[in-house]
């Protein structure tokens, strides 16, 4: 029994002539017949009574009428079901980020409330590796990654570009600057994530301690940022780098936050999308995303770098 089948079932029941059954369901009337008699057969039984003049249902037709009307109302009801979930997947962004974005992510995520009209935003978290495939796959609208790179299948955006600190620990004689030399460090053990893990900021480091005249002295890698930085805190010196931005969000003892110079490393941050014209929803996230860099440097003057708080850890991608 097919729903098409109770559809003609039901047109011939409400109008009770084939040919006004055909016009309204703007087929043929033999399609309708053959259709009709397909179902009887199945059934074993006839649906309606037919006669040169008229057509009316017989005990079995009427018995299956109301289950047809109930057949298709679910059908609707169905149908409409999916048509929801296609309308909200439509104003559904899903953003692929990482933690640590923190005043930028929040800039874009009210810049995001203003274009979109009635668009929401779906945040999900994953690797560097992850995220750009997803957004290849189309299972991402968009990815936040910092570092440049190419992929023929995507677009690179640029946006914002954060200033890296270093984090060291508060009883050492460099925490008493304002800011730190690079080349004062050379001798102070550095805990920097594997390139594996972090190709971006471990190149960014790498080259702006060769530019600073040494290559550093690598200590314990960096595992997570309570223990990273409760060494660094309490530990044999060593130190650490992360985004100046966020470097208010996590208070830790015995860590102080300074920035860098001679020279001053910086990280550019990215939107990645796929190639072609974006649909709206997404347009609204890449205007939030442009905003954001326009309106994010006054906010980012108004903040101390050097407080005792952590960023983006340099372990996560």
């Amino acid at each position: 029994m097919e729903l098409r089948q109770l559809r003609y079932f039901l047109t011939v029941a409400e109008e009770l002539h084939f040919g006004r059954a055909a016009d309204r369901l703007h087929i043929v009337q033999s399609a309708v017949s053959q259709q009709l008699r397909r179902l009887e057969r199945e059934l074993g039984t006839e649906l309606f009574a037919r006669s040169t003049r008229v057509v009316r249902l017989t005990e079995a037709g009427n018995r299956l009428l109301p289950y047809a009307r109930e057949m298709l109302a679910l059908q609707a009801r169905a149908r409409e079901a999916v048509d929801e979930l296609r309308a909200e997947q439509a104003a559904t962004v899903r953003l692929g980020t990482s933690s640590g974005l923190g005043v930028r992510l929040d800039g874009v995520l009210t810049a995001f409330t203003r274009h979109a009209d009635r668009a929401q935003l779906e945040l999900v978290t994953g690797s560097t590796q992850e995220r750009l495939a997803q957004v290849r796959s189309g299972s991402l609208d968009a990815a936040l990654l910092r570092g440049e790179r190419a992929d023929p299948e995507l677009e690179f955006l640029p946006l914002w570009q954060d200033a890296l600190v270093a984090a060291l620990p508060a009883g050492h004689e460099l925490a008493a600057r304002a800011t730190v030399e690079l080349a004062r460090l050379a001798e102070l053990p550095l805990r920097l994530s594997p390139r594996s893990r972090n190709p971006a900021l471990h190149d960014l480091v790498m080259r702006s301690c060769r530019a600073a005249g040494y290559a550093p002295v690598l200590g314990p890698e960096f595992t997570n940022d309570q223990d990273t930085l409760a060494a660094i805190g309490y530990g044999k010196p060593s130190w650490t780098v992360f985004y100046a931005p966020h470097a208010d969000q996590l208070p830790v003892p015995g860590v102080v936050f300074r920035p860098l110079s001679s020279p001053s490393p910086v990280m550019r941050t990215y939107l990645a999308v796929r190639n072609g014209p974006p649909r709206a929803a997404l347009r609204a996230l890449i205007e939030a995303c442009y905003e954001a860099v326009d309106g994010g440097s006054e906010d980012l003057a108004r903040r101390q770098p050097v407080s005792p708080s952590a960023a983006e850890w340099p372990g996560t991608p």
